[in-house]
């Protein structure tokens, strides 16, 4: 058994080799045929000038078409020798990583190299962590690329490693997901598939030249026409330099089945599990702490919580827990927490945008103190927003016209500016729920045309009103507090022409706008920042112990979200007001939950069923879902919150 899959390996690898070497000698030779047609022009006036010399192409014809010749040969010999200066000396991009050098990962070196020599292949010259759940090899034997290389011949690439694989997977683990990867280095040192790589990286660099800021008027005129001969010589092989990448793989993929194929296969799910966790992560924790200015230091770390808690929640994650007793991989890192914090800090820039270095307005924050920095702030911080947008529209402290008897911004000042007012009772239930006599002064709550004060919104601190004498004596239909009281879908359609709540479109708006100039003002910063630091480098020789490659700038290379809409914004600002009055006047705080992010904890258990009743005042302009949440709850409404 053992000799039949050896030798269909050595078959699949062979033939993988062969394909990726056919198809570098393909893109070779797209290289030739540029510079035959360059020197062809010189060719001919050469064929010419011998004509002439030997007596065969004489008479004034013959020596007006050599000196045409002659001027086409050599500004066609100029425009080739300018697009080849460019293309070598361009610099290719590279993946924004942190370096690991020797000293600071021995064991992870000393992994790497074994696994290459069970492999039969060249190791790594060096390698470093990015933060994202994949890992490749990556060619940098540019010379702009030297400064960062730590170990390793001149021609091997760079392993990159996701920092996540690290915390989360065990070191066999982590052996068996890098042995393709690692096999892949014995193609790349054959020096047809070398040589057709740089040219192809060369030609992808030369493309973006003309981006290049700094550049003179005439200057980015000849960049452009460089860049146009570099696409047109991209479009001729890339479809052999894809091919050739495919073989490369095949041929490492085939290599690899020799090491710790089983664990592979069991690996291979863990891969899937850390990038579902880590997503979560990003998008869900990291995500609201950045925009406070703050990053969460130990990113991958929290990866490992974040994992934990999915499994205890999933079924179909159950049983991977268990693994976190065996060794995982950071331990073959000498200081994980300072690895950790650079990879944290990557990350923020990359899906940020944030700073290259931390400052007063971009500080790390540790995990034990998410809630407190970057929670509780969040929430203060909107619910400020939110209150200054509705000083600006000329919203009243009070309801109906009564100035409130506690100074200061209160969730009665928001619920009424957004209650919509019908003709009606705004609470429609089912009149065979059982009705809760402790919610009798909160389910009778009208809102019909009387310009009375209504007694759901009375800025009164005592005990809320019970029904006037006119009301109905007979008992009336009193919804479940568990259950989502007036929550229609039908309402949300957002296909109608007209607004439901005209209130909180016109809100919506206005905080849409104070966003836009806050989050200008915020990127101004970081450019300037930038700036700076970009010039206090030139000024300094010194390197940083963990250095760290890739663009600068004050825009994220790959933003995790899309622009959010007005209402998605209010209504994050209108649960943040809410959030406040649940920690000021209730037995409520703020908490983190690794899979959703900043959370609500009402005596020690998170409010999942806040975001719908929020929905219904925004959208629908009904208060009723909410108000019974917030007595049940034990939220007074009326009383003022502290704010940022």
């Amino acid at each position: 058994m053992n000799g039949v899959s050896g030798t269909g390996s050595v078959v699949g690898e062979e033939w993988g080799a062969r394909a990726a070497r056919s198809r570098a000698l393909a893109v070779l030779r797209v290289r030739g045929r540029a510079l035959g047609l360059a020197v062809l022009p010189a060719a001919v006036a050469v064929v010419l000038y011998a004509g002439g010399v030997t007596g065969h192409f004489t008479g004034a014809a013959w020596d007006t078409a050599r000196w045409v010749v002659t001027v086409l040969a050599v500004l066609v010999l100029l425009a080739a020798a300018a697009v080849a200066l460019v293309v070598a000396r361009a610099r290719p991009a590279a993946t924004p990583t942190v370096q690991l050098a020797e000293t600071a990962a021995p064991d992870l070196y000393r992994l790497v190299r074994d696994l290459a020599d069970r492999l039969g292949v060249p190791a790594p010259a060096a390698i470093a962590l990015t933060p994202d759940c994949d890992s490749w090899l990556e060619d940098r034997t540019h010379r702009a690329h030297r400064l960062h290389r730590t170990s390793g011949g001149d021609g091997a690439p760079v392993l990159v490693i996701g920092s996540p694989f690290l915390w989360w997977m065990r070191v066999g683990e982590l052996r068996a997901v890098l042995a393709p990867v690692v096999a892949g280095t014995g193609p790349a040192a054959h020096p047809d598939i070398a040589a057709a790589r740089r040219f192809v990286r060369g030609l992808d660099a030369a493309v973006a030249v003309p981006g290049v800021p700094g550049l003179d008027p005439l200057r980015r005129l000849g960049a452009h026409g460089v860049g146009q001969v570099a696409r047109v010589l991209l479009r001729a092989c890339r479809g052999h330099a894809a091919e050739m990448e495919r073989g490369v793989a095949a041929a490492g993929s085939e290599r690899a089945q020799a090491v710790d194929y089983g664990v592979r296969i069991v690996a291979q799910e863990q891969v899937g599990l850390a990038y579902a966790g880590w997503d979560r992560l990003l998008t869900r924790v990291a995500l609201p702490a950045w925009r406070m200015g703050r990053w969460p230091a130990k990113l991958d770390a929290g990866v490992v919580s974040a994992l934990t808690e999915l499994s205890r929640r999933d079924r179909l994650a159950e049983g991977f827990s268990s693994r976190l007793g065996e060794r995982p991989a950071c331990d073959l890192l000498e200081e994980p927490g300072a690895v950790d914090e650079a990879t944290s800090l990557l990350a923020a820039r990359l899906f940020h945008g944030g700073p290259a270095e931390p400052g007063p307005d971009w500080a790390p924050v540790e995990w034990s103190q998410y809630p407190e920095e970057v929670v509780d702030r969040k929430w203060r911080t909107d619910a400020a927003r939110l209150h200054q947008v509705l000083d600006v529209l000329g919203v009243a402290e009070g309801t109906g016209g009564r100035a409130t008897d506690a100074a200061g911004p209160t969730l009665t000042r928001v619920m009424a500016h957004l209650t919509t007012r019908q003709p009606g009772p705004t609470v429609t239930t089912d009149p065979d729920l059982d009705p809760d006599p402790d919610q009798a002064s909160t389910t009778e709550t009208t809102a019909d045309a009387d310009p009375a004060p209504q007694p759901g919104l009375d800025a009164d601190p005592g005990p809320a009103p019970q029904p006037g004498p006119d009301a109905d004596p007979g008992p009336a239909p009193q919804p479940d507090p568990d259950a989502d009281a007036g929550l229609d879908p039908s309402a949300y359609d957002e296909g109608d022409d007209d607004p439901v709540n005209p209130a909180a479109e016109a809100l919506a708006g206005a905080l849409s706008a104070l966003l836009a100039r806050e989050e200008a003002a915020r990127e101004a910063r970081v450019a300037a920042a930038a700036e700076t630091a970009r010039a206090s480098e030139k000024g300094r020789k010194t390197t940083p112990p963990v250095a760290v490659s890739g663009p600068d700038g004050p825009l994220p290379l790959f933003p995790l979200q899309p622009p959010r809409t007005g209402r998605d914004l209010l209504a994050d600002h209108v649960t943040a007001m809410v959030c406040c009055a649940a920690v000021d006047t209730a037995e409520a705080a703020p908490g983190l939950d690794w899979l959703d992010g900043p959370a609500l904890l009402v005596g020690g258990e998170r409010a999942a069923d806040l975001g719908p009743r929020v929905l219904a005042l925004v959208e629908d302009g009904d208060p009723e879902p909410l108000r019974v949440w917030l007595t049940r709850t034990g939220v007074r409404p009326e009383k003022p919150v502290r704010l940022v």
